[in-house]
């Protein structure tokens, strides 16, 4: 259909069959274009860690790859936006909501380790490519804030029940260290599977990268 500026590009509540359906046609377009690309959002929380569904589809693609995807959906028949060109298209299809993703809060991209992690699963009868678990870990961590909550509970599910490759998930956050390691804090407070070498190697580069501590202050009887 092309790119339709001024249409609404919201997602509504549709009934599984066509979610599932027009999710199908969105794999294919970018399968059949070869746009490597790899799910991100609920889809690949469902299947990490806690089940929950979505209306919505989240492709994460590269940046230099954004503007093929959003013309393999606009030939298969999704009306497409150039929503931002900072981070974002949209492609939307029977009330299903495709985002093209290429730049992720905290200037997470598609990069070619993630791209060689992401494994195809099962879900709902088809087959998803999504991001590895620690590198959702990382993404849901990063993007969490006080409107979506729902982004850091997903990131402590993922760790509650996937198999995590620890080096790799602090190798990865090393561009969100504090937002992880506050992370996997919390996680540890709540008895999950956090190994304590991984919080300590995170906190070190956090400690690392901060500034000289301040100058000490002074206790009571020192001030009198």
């Amino acid at each position: 259909m092309g790119c339709v500026p001024d249409m609404s590009f919201e997602g509504w509540a549709v009934d599984e069959p066509t979610f599932l359906r027009v999710a199908g046609e969105a794999i294919a377009a970018m399968e059949e274009h070869q746009v490597p690309y790899a799910f991100i959002g609920g889809i690949a929380s469902a299947l990490h860690g806690r089940p929950r569904w979505t209306h919505d589809v989240d492709l994460f693609v590269r940046p230099e790859d954004a503007g093929r995807a959003l013309e393999a959906l606009g030939q298969a028949g999704f009306a497409t936006q150039r929503t931002d060109d900072f981070w974002l298209f949209k492609g939307i299809k029977e009330g299903v909501l495709v985002d093209v993703i290429f730049r992720s809060t905290g200037d997470l991209y598609l990069d070619e380790e993630m791209l060689a992690r992401a494994s195809v699963e099962d879900f709902k009868g088809l087959r998803f490519r999504v991001v590895a678990p620690e590198d959702l870990v990382v993404i849901k961590a990063v993007v969490h804030d006080e409107k979506t909550p729902r982004h850091w509970f997903d990131a402590l599910g993922i760790i509650a029940r996937a198999e995590i490759d620890w080096p790799y998930l602090v190798w990865r956050a090393r561009l969100a260290r504090h937002r992880v390691a506050s992370l996997l804090l919390y996680a540890l407070s709540n008895d999950l599977p956090v190994p304590p070498s991984a919080v300590r190697a995170l906190l070190e580069t956090v400690l690392e990268a901060s500034p000289s501590d301040p100058p000490r202050l002074l206790h009571r009887k020192e001030s009198a």
